[in-house]
């Protein structure tokens, strides 16, 4: 799911996953959390109208919560050919039409292409992925979201964070770990890190909800609304 650099050495997830013989890939964390992201995403997210996914690695968080939210639409996207196979499969497995692409994006590049194209979005979700990116990728989630998002759209993020410094002992031993993978990643401050860079796009910070395995989904909205 990461949108860093990746050489050979670097798998595209951090977990085995599990394959249907329809191409379907099955994570399982994503079997652990995908009903608290959805049950979060329907209290704070758009309901209606389209929503861009970052890095949708398998694709079961799109087909999850569409499911739940039979007027969204939902646009897969990444940079992983694995994770764009199985998301196309997730599609035509779901069969409802609403599952979007998947479209290859690079956040850290200017332009997200043939995605970017169909804005304005009423939503841009990002599940696990910063903290397995280079610091550029999150610079770039940013950036692409002031460009993207409608006047009331909004960004939605999961996954574990530090705040103000301060930081689970299950989630420093991960930081550890992914920086040992590659010095570029690692569990990124929410307060000192991440909210700074939301305000130099003009979001704010409205909703953050503790989620399991010392998680959490937060929610980021235009100023002005």
């Amino acid at each position: 799911m990461t949108t860093g650099d990746r050489g050979p050495q670097k798998p595209a997830a951090l977990e085995k996953r599990d394959m249907e013989t329809d191409g379907r890939r099955f994570s399982p964390s994503t079997g652990r959390n995908k009903d608290a992201v959805r049950d979060v995403f329907l209290r704070h997210m758009p309901q209606t109208g389209r929503v861009l996914e970052i890095a949708s690695g398998t694709g079961e968080h799109g087909a999850h919560i569409t499911d739940a939210a039979p007027q969204l639409e939902w646009l897969y996207s990444d940079i992983d050919p694995q994770s764009l196979a199985s998301q196309s499969a997730w599609a035509a497995h779901e069969g409802h039409g609403r599952l979007l692409g998947p479209f290859t994006i690079d956040t850290r590049l200017p332009d997200w292409g043939d995605a970017e194209a169909r804005r304005p979005f009423a939503g841009l979700v990002c599940i696990n992925m910063i903290h397995i990116a280079p610091f550029e990728a999150a610079e770039g989630l940013f950036g692409g979201a002031e460009r993207v998002l409608d006047e009331t759209g909004r960004l939605f993020l999961y996954g574990p964070f530090s705040r103000r410094g301060e930081i689970a002992p299950s989630n420093a031993r991960f930081d550890v770990d992914l920086k040992r993978r590659d010095p570029s990643w690692g569990v990124r401050d929410l307060d000192l890190e991440i909210a700074p860079l939301a305000e130099t796009v003009g979001l704010a910070l409205q909703h953050v909800v503790e989620m399991p395995a010392n998680n959490l989904s937060v929610v980021f909205g235009r100023k002005s609304v």
